[in-house]
């Protein structure tokens, strides 16, 4: 990878990181209360967030040629079907059961709330058994 990627890469790791942090959600308390619909805070962020990737995912590639850093832009198929919806379920209710989800998780533990890496590691254990078990097309 260049090194115009790599700082690229971090910088945007830390922005998002920021913006996680600054928006609560790496507290899982925070989470848990916007899914018990006691707080709706994160509700504008979310909605923020939805539609500021709405826009860009419509507007850049017909404002740029390529992207910034090169390549070109591509649609992603999306696999619809019975694995997609029990892989979003599970997802679901381990996120509502425990208000960690993998980005605010990481930028946690950035923050110093080492509890997060039970959730992170169940993560990871999670998307090993999904990459050993993933029918190749």
């Amino acid at each position: 990878m260049k090194l115009g990627h790599t700082l690229a890469t971090l910088a945007a790791g830390m922005l998002f990181g920021f913006g996680l942090a600054a928006s609560t959600m790496i507290r899982p308390e925070v989470v848990l209360s916007f899914l018990r619909f006691q707080d709706f805070g994160l509700m504008l962020v979310m909605g923020g967030a939805l539609v500021v990737t709405a826009l860009a995912y419509a507007l850049v590639p017909r404002l740029l040629r390529q992207p910034l850093l090169g390549g070109s832009f591509q649609k992603h198929a999306i696999h619809k079907g019975a694995r997609m919806v029990a892989g979003a379920a599970l997802f679901g209710v381990g996120w509502g059961l425990s208000g960690v989800c993998p980005g605010p998780a990481i930028a946690g533990l950035g923050a110093g709330n080492w509890m997060l890496l039970y959730a992170l590691v169940g993560l990871a254990l999670g998307a090993l058994v999904q990459g050993l078990t993933d029918k190749a097309p």
